[in-house]
């Protein structure tokens, strides 16, 4: 599955642990990234400076749903689970 242009549930939901260029704290669960542009696309996408663990994030159906809203939904669940 290929990513929803101006998703960006992925950017948002889940905590990073690592640091992200402008967050070298990583980011919090439910917190914007900093590299989230307006139209909700990653600045770093494709650069070294991207983390690892979004680098390896895949899209799947079961992850991101019908829609932004259940992405969200889905990945703040999992975060729930794991975090």
């Amino acid at each position: 599955m290929a990513c929803r242009a101006g998703c960006g549930a992925c950017c948002i939901a889940p905590s990073i642990s690592s640091p992200i260029p402008g967050m070298p704290q990583g980011k919090p669960a439910g917190v914007r990234c900093v590299q989230l542009d307006e139209a909700n696309r990653c600045r770093l996408f494709g650069q070294p400076e991207r983390p690892a663990v979004c680098e390896q994030f895949s899209a799947t159906p079961s992850i991101c749903g019908d829609d932004t809203a259940q992405a969200l939904d889905n990945l703040h669940w999992l975060e729930r689970q794991t975090g």
